[in-house]
């Protein structure tokens, strides 16, 4: 999970922003948590980005699949955990954005914001748990730190190969031994790097339905 420091008060104005009924008010807030976000992805990811081969699988996750391949931005996804009353209404602020259909075993449930240019193109996941009392990965998350960013996601055209390179190249170890089902079809697989003062931070590979085509 990531950086506790980052579920702080400032970052709940943040998040209290992306529910605001004023469009340019959840674009600020967008905006703060994507940068938040940025920085601690390149504070651990920063090595692996400078590899050619880790480099070559890197793909925006807002691409169709064939212009994804000509792509290698390092696009990645701010994960945002609030509780269950904040995720209803930052869902209705801004305009009931579709759920994402979840495998059953995973404790989540979430929808995507796309805030473009006005934001510096700040993409956001809002998750929230099934079962506020219960042992998921979300619900712990917000029982030990609150709300914040509690995950990083990165777009990859394969998961198993970018999976291998880091293992080998950088001896990070993956979360699960095997690539798994994520929301909408997609495979993934999650790592735990440590930042600075060995703060953890939960990195998130996804390959989305069709990106090997």
């Amino acid at each position: 999970m990531t950086n506790p420091d980052q579920s702080s008060s400032q970052t709940a104005k943040w998040i209290a922003l992306l529910s605001s009924a004023d469009a340019e008010e959840r674009a600020a807030g967008a905006k703060r948590l994507y940068g938040a976000a940025r920085e601690l992805f390149l504070s651990v990811a920063s090595p692996w980005l400078k590899d050619s081969d880790f480099g070559s699988l890197l793909c925006s996750p807002h691409l169709e699949a064939a212009e994804a391949a000509h792509s290698a931005a390092p696009a990645i996804v701010a994960g945002v955990a609030v509780r269950p009353e904040n995720f209803e209404r930052i869902r209705a602020a801004n305009a009931s954005p579709r759920l994402a259909s979840v495998p059953p075993d995973q404790d989540a449930i979430e929808f995507e914001l796309h805030f473009g240019p006005r934001a510096n193109g700040a993409d956001l996941d809002i998750l929230t748990t099934r079962e506020p009392d219960g042992s998921g990965a979300i619900a712990r998350f917000l029982q030990r730190f609150g709300e914040g960013i509690q995950q990083i996601e990165i777009c990859v055209r394969d998961v198993d190969r970018a999976t291998q390179i880091l293992r080998e190249k950088f001896a990070v170890t993956p979360i699960y031994p095997q690539t798994r089902a994520g929301a909408d079809g997609t495979r993934v697989n999650f790592f735990l790097p440590s930042a600075a003062e060995g703060t953890k931070v939960l990195i998130e590979l996804v390959e989305a339905l069709g990106a090997r085509r």
